[in-house]
């Protein structure tokens, strides 16, 4: 199974990172490396808990993320 990972960089530093498609699955790290390990950790541990709960675990559907530049006015 594949989800969409959207990662920012922290204010403080390093990264933090969200699953759109699991409300309340976020995760962080110092590198993007570490933050990538760190958000696929969170997401079984959310899956898992979703099917501990009796839970069905959606599948993403398939989606485009893109970028837009504009100019202001």
């Amino acid at each position: 199974m594949e989800y969409t990972v959207i990662v920012f960089k922290a204010e403080e530093g390093g990264y933090w990172a969200k699953v759109p498609a699991l409300p309340g699955c976020y995760s962080q790290g110092e590198t993007m490396d570490e933050t990538m390990q760190n958000i696929k950790e969170a997401i079984e541990s959310h899956m898992a808990a979703l099917v501990g709960d009796g839970q069905k675990v959606l599948q993403e559907p398939p989606s485009v993320i893109g970028r837009v530049e504009v100019g202001v006015g």
